[in-house]
């Protein structure tokens, strides 16, 4: 596995043909990721999107309350702040796994790798 990128509220890493990318912070409106991650890749992390299928899994972390964030309107904001930088178009994504669960912080972690 790579190093991660990254010094501020994203950061990320080339894993499997993909990248990992972790959001700190949750935020109710699911329109505020898609210019943090896509001014991310333009700036800080440059990669070239990939031909082939892809598998997203989205993780939504948080701490006390559960958030009000659409899991669906969060994963359509991301995939579309990844498409040009990961892969090409969402219809190369073939599995997407939506989660939102507890846990120590609140964070967004999203993994799109190549299928074999």
């Amino acid at each position: 596995m790579n190093d991660w990128a990254g010094r501020g509220k994203v950061r990320a890493r080339e894993i499997n043909g993909g990248a990992e990318i972790a959001i700190e912070g949750v935020t109710t409106q699911a329109r505020y990721y898609k210019p943090l991650v896509y001014e991310f890749f333009r700036k800080e992390f440059p990669i070239r999107p990939r031909y082939g299928e892809f598998e997203v899994e989205l993780v939504m972390e948080y701490v006390g309350e559960v958030p009000r964030l659409d899991l669906d309107n969060l994963a359509k904001a991301l995939l579309d702040a990844l498409k040009g930088h990961v892969f090409f178009d969402d219809s190369q994504i073939a599995r997407l796994l939506c989660e939102r669960r507890a846990g120590e912080r609140d964070r967004i972690t999203v993994r799109a790798v190549r299928r074999d």
